[in-house]
């Protein structure tokens, strides 16, 4: 049995033997589905300037925002499709092994794959919220047909539903991701680098609470040589699907 092998097997049975098992994800899961990173060689931040999502800039120059943000997160990002690591635990948690996803990414890949149980910590593409009124709105293509589109309440102007930079992470996300840490007996970290503050408090939250931490990322991450257990240095998708066979190959479908 190679090396690999036996910390995937380690890492099955870590997550058959867990009774309150939770999955923190970055934007590693999704690069297998065509989202690149914001961050690093080939990152959206090397194409476009990103102060289009910082909110001083966004509510002083929403015009010129908002053409940005439809071509990343409604064209570009919207043509994206769940990969086999997002299906599996969609699968998971149908299952009943998986209890929570905790993620940093506003993709809506999780829940396009059918999980539910979903923290959207950065928040999601999915929505957009008027900055006065705060009414929600779920995104369609007329809504988009005018730009900066606004508010049929208040006609304010509307703002995707994701954190911007200067903004703060919403309330009821981060308590109940802080929750989850806190309740997790195992958790398994996927494609994050550590880096994003606050989210990257989790994993070491877990740890400290005693629960188990599975790595998954192709690279060396903040959280790989102080809090976790087992890393697999493979991509999302693979790790996933080597795990659920571990898990299942024996077991009754």
């Amino acid at each position: 049995m190679t090396n690999q092998e036996e910390r995937i097997r380690t890492a099955a049975e870590f997550i058959k033997k867990s009774k309150y098992l939770v999955t923190f994800t970055g934007a590693g899961v999704s690069v297998e589905s065509g989202v690149p990173a914001f961050r690093g060689q080939g990152g959206l931040w090397t194409k476009y300037d990103p102060k289009v999502l910082d909110i001083d800039y966004f509510m002083k120059f929403p015009e010129k925002s908002w053409p940005v943000i439809i071509e990343i997160f409604y064209q570009y990002m919207g043509k994206a499709k769940p990969n086999a690591a997002h299906l599996i635990l969609a699968k998971w948690e149908k299952k009943g092994l998986l209890q929570m996803i905790i993620t940093q990414n506003i993709d809506n890949l999780h829940y396009e794959a059918g999980n539910r149980n979903i923290i959207e910590f950065h928040g999601n593409t999915r929505n957009l919220i008027c900055l006065e009124c705060r009414k929600i709105y779920k995104v369609d293509k007329n809504l988009l047909e005018n730009i900066p589109p606004r508010c049929s309440v208040c006609k304010s102007i509307l703002k995707p539903d994701f954190v911007f930079f200067g903004e703060a992470i919403p309330t009821e996300a981060y308590s109940a991701s802080i929750q989850a840490a806190q309740k997790c007996d195992v958790l398994i970290v996927i494609g994050t680098t550590g880096e994003v503050m606050p989210a990257n408090l989790i994993p070491g939250l877990a740890k400290n609470n005693g629960a188990r931490i599975i790595e998954i990322n192709p690279h060396i991450s903040e959280h790989t040589q102080v809090v976790t257990d087992v890393f697999l240095p493979i991509k999302a998708s693979e790790a996933m699907m080597a795990l659920d066979e571990a898990i299942y190959s024996s077991s009754v479908e």
